[in-house]
């Protein structure tokens, strides 16, 4: 069921009055103050006497203490109230959103494989873990502020049309045991560019790359070398019909397109030795390398399961 949208929310609509274009800097106190709500009706405030939340909230504000270097993050016990008021500080965007993950997280793997040890999943109201994640990123959204939760991650989102269509999925279909591996280095690639990493995140865009036709290879028995770079995998995919026979046609533009993409931009620019001038990689080319990775993948996993 979708949620009630208040009268006024309805007007700002009418009124063109919703954030257009994303912003990284600053989580607003609304925004802030929504999440909470949302850890309230899915996690629970441990407020009922022992749950499941109160081990979860101890456990994250150890383990996020201990991350910044700090014996305690808030002059409290390691609580809900604790989490709460961290949170509601102003914390900066990136710790913030450190502690919004992680929360989300338990939200994700613990509320929905034991929900019966939380307080707040047999209230009224309750919140299921995936409602819960929807909420979020709606919120997030609403506030104009480019980030969502996926796959276990906070993740920066440079356009709600291209992560819909393309990186959401390529998650999906790395979601899948068989590309673990695969999602990892993906996901690892979203959070060097989260944190302005930018020729890190090219490495680890081509590494999920090579990894998916790594993985397919594997699963077709088709053999190659463990070292294979991203040339010879493709080589080999094309050279085994991995795409189906109406492609045929088109196949040295598509091999152009794959041969030229992900590697190239990651060669020249993220994987080797800088030589006497250092290289900037700008932002705005790590984030076609992620488009473009997934964009890949997405082709190489599907052309996949098509073939017999």
């Amino acid at each position: 069921m979708s949620e009630y949208q208040i009268y006024s929310k309805r007007q700002k609509v009418l009124r063109g009055e919703v954030p257009q274009v994303f912003q990284y800097e600053s989580l607003p106190p609304p925004l802030r103050v929504q999440i909470i709500n949302i850890l309230e009706d899915a996690l629970g405030t441990g407020e009922e006497g022992y749950d499941g939340s109160t081990g979860v909230y101890s456990w994250i504000h150890k383990h996020l203490a201990d991350e910044c270097g700090v014996f305690t993050l808030a002059d409290r016990p390691y609580d809900y109230a604790c989490v709460k008021d961290v949170l509601l500080r102003g914390w900066d965007v990136e710790l913030a959103l450190s502690l919004i993950e992680l929360c989300f997280r338990a939200v994700d793997r613990k509320v929905r494989h034991q929900p019966g040890l939380f307080a707040a999943q047999k209230k009224p109201g309750a919140l299921r873990p995936d409602d819960a994640i929807n909420k979020l990123n709606r919120r997030f959204k609403e506030n104009g502020v480019g980030f969502r939760f996926e796959s276990g991650y906070i993740i920066r989102v440079d356009s709600e049309v291209v992560h819909a269509e393309v990186v959401q999925p390529a998650l999906v279909l790395l979601h899948d045991k068989q590309f673990e591996g695969t999602n990892e280095e993906f996901l690892r690639a979203h959070e060097h560019y989260r944190h302005g990493r930018y020729p890190e995140c090219l490495v680890d865009c081509l590494k999920s790359f090579e990894s998916t036709m790594k993985m397919i290879c594997t699963l077709r028995r088709w053999p190659f070398n463990p070292a294979d770079t991203a040339k010879p995998l493709i080589d080999l995919c094309l050279g085994k019909g991995l795409f189906p026979a109406f492609l045929q046609s088109q196949l040295g533009s598509l091999r152009s397109l794959l041969e030229s993409g992900v590697p190239t931009v990651r060669n020249k620019l993220g994987g080797h030795g800088q030589g006497s001038q250092p290289i900037v990689v700008p932002g705005e080319l790590a984030s076609y390398g992620i488009h473009l990775t997934a964009a890949n993948i997405v082709l190489l996993v599907e052309a996949h399961k098509k073939l017999p």
